[in-house]
């Protein structure tokens, strides 16, 4: 059978399935949606391999949602961190966010809990339904989408772990997690569900990725595909940042050293050929398809009005809205910045009106710049931070040097910034900053270093620093959850 892409066809080939969770983006409202996903509409939906394809096709669309991984999660962590500063006071697109001052009733507080777990009830109900069905399927296929499920169920419950509980670093996953919910939920009847560890959850995570690996296929039929559905790598490149949140560091370096050749140029030899772009404009003004793209969400104007992922409408000044500009104190004040810099990456930051502006996200009124939710740099970095940190001070150094030389060829680092190991490690820690600012990782590394979230100020707004002993460090329990699982245990 030929496996498809949903993003490049219309979506009414779709098979229709009750989706209850999508919310609207746009600057004058934030739907909010607590209701979960419950059944699939379609009483013939399992009949043929197309037909369950069609599903899988309707897993990646949820996990897309705009309130998910489809623009606001990549938010959230960036609001709350110190790089972007709040230009447009507004509730409605994340001034509480950016402030601390959430709350449980928080719409983006409820939305996020929402979806997340929405779109792993809709995971399991697929489960659940080809698992009756699978006679309908080859064994290889049947393996292989519920190996799709399972990354996407661990990608969705690592996105709610790191929002929502206590960092794993912090007592070694002893702090109290997340309902852990593994099965189908047709009705109300089974919602009463206690929290497991934080622990608990990240062993599931792991358990789902290592399944996803030996279940997913290596490569797809072409490079839209590759991009927008999981493979092998796909789930070994997440094994890396789970690993590394966990401070897994040997464990990094072996999940690394599977999609990462020994020597330069370093690049994948098996599956997908991931390797870096020859440029960083590639990255996010090319096809978005390209060997840096290990895992992207796609977006286009077939979207539904409100589903764009606006991040281009948060973080520009035109085509956006204005609504955050960068921090000129933060990462942007490094001298790659510079106008006298011959790095490449600075021309991702705008001066508009005297302030500094992000444009990696760009595409106008559509909003559908692509999301990139794991690419190849990311690994690299990983890579070089836990060999770092193992010791391999020399494979460290050279991973480092792979990303910067390829936005700055001539580019040498001072030996103060590589000379030992400690150093070694900040420089690769601000590395990490320059290269995936704004793509949603300051606050998840800030976390899983136990560090405050800075405070910040601008001309509208001022926040405080949050210390890593502070209960909004995390986010509270969605006030949802709470009324409607009696025992559930909100956050202290």
């Amino acid at each position: 059978m030929k496996i498809t892409n949903p993003y490049l066809r219309k979506s009414g080939s779709i098979i229709s399935i009750t989706m209850i969770l999508i919310a609207s983006i746009s600057c004058d409202k934030d739907l909010l949606e607590t209701v979960p996903t419950t059944s699939i509409s379609s009483s013939n939906a399992f009949d043929t391999p197309e037909r369950i394809d069609a599903q899988v096709n309707a897993l990646y669309l949820s996990v897309k949602n705009s309130q998910f991984y489809g623009g606001r999660y990549t938010i959230y962590q960036e609001l709350r961190g110190d790089e972007f500063i709040l230009n447009k006071p507004n509730v409605q697109t994340g001034q509480l966010t950016w402030s601390h001052t959430v709350n449980s009733s928080t719409s983006e507080v409820q939305n996020l809990w929402g979806n997340a777990y929405a779109s792993i009830n809709l995971i399991h109900i697929f489960m659940e339904g080809l698992e009756k069905n699978k006679s309908k399927v080859n064994s290889e296929l049947y393996t292989h989408f519920m190996a799709e499920g399972k990354f996407l169920r661990a990608l969705s419950y690592f996105a709610l772990i790191q929002q929502y509980a206590r960092p794993y670093i912090e007592d070694k996953g002893a702090s109290m997690g997340l309902p852990l919910r593994l099965i189908a939920e047709q009705s109300v009847q089974n919602n009463a569900m206690a929290r497991v560890s934080v622990g608990e959850i990240y062993n599931q995570i792991i358990q789902d990725l290592n399944d996803s690996e030996t279940g997913l296929p290596s490569n797809y039929p072409n490079a839209a595909m590759n991009t927008t559905r999981a493979h092998r790598n796909t789930a070994i490149a997440l094994k890396t940042r789970v690993y590394l949140t966990q401070g897994e560091y040997t464990k990094v370096m072996a999940e690394a050293a599977k999609i990462v050749s020994l020597t330069a140029p370093y690049q994948a030899t098996t599956g997908v050929g991931h390797r870096l772009e020859a440029t960083i404009t590639n990255v996010f003004q090319g096809t978005y398809t390209g060997n840096e793209a290990i895992f992207s969400l796609p977006m286009s104007s077939l979207d539904a009005p409100g589903g764009q992922n606006a991040l281009a409408y948060y973080f520009t000044f035109n085509p956006g809205n204005a609504e955050y500009f960068l921090n000129s104190n933060g990462t942007v004040s490094d001298p790659v910045f510079s106008s006298t810099s011959t790095d490449q990456r600075k021309n991702l930051v705008v001066m508009q009106q005297g302030l500094p502006w992000l444009y990696k996200f760009k595409v106008a009124s559509t909003y559908s710049d692509y999301i990139p939710v794991i690419r190849y740099a990311e690994i690299l970095l990983n890579y070089a931070e836990a060999a770092a940190q193992a010791g391999n001070l020399d494979l460290a150094t050279n991973l480092l040097n792979a990303i910067r030389r390829r936005s700055d060829a001539t580019f040498s680092f001072p030996v103060e910034k590589i000379g030992s190991q400690a150093s070694l490690i900040t420089t690769i820690l601000e590395e990490r900053k320059i290269e995936l600012l704004g793509e949603g990782f300051r606050v998840p590394d800030l976390q899983r270093r136990l560090q405050p979230l800075p405070a910040k100020a601008g001309p509208a707004a001022s926040a405080p620093e949050v210390s890593p002993s502070e209960s909004k460090y995390i986010w509270p329990i969605s006030a949802a959850e709470l009324s409607t699982n009696e025992l559930m245990k909100p956050n202290p």
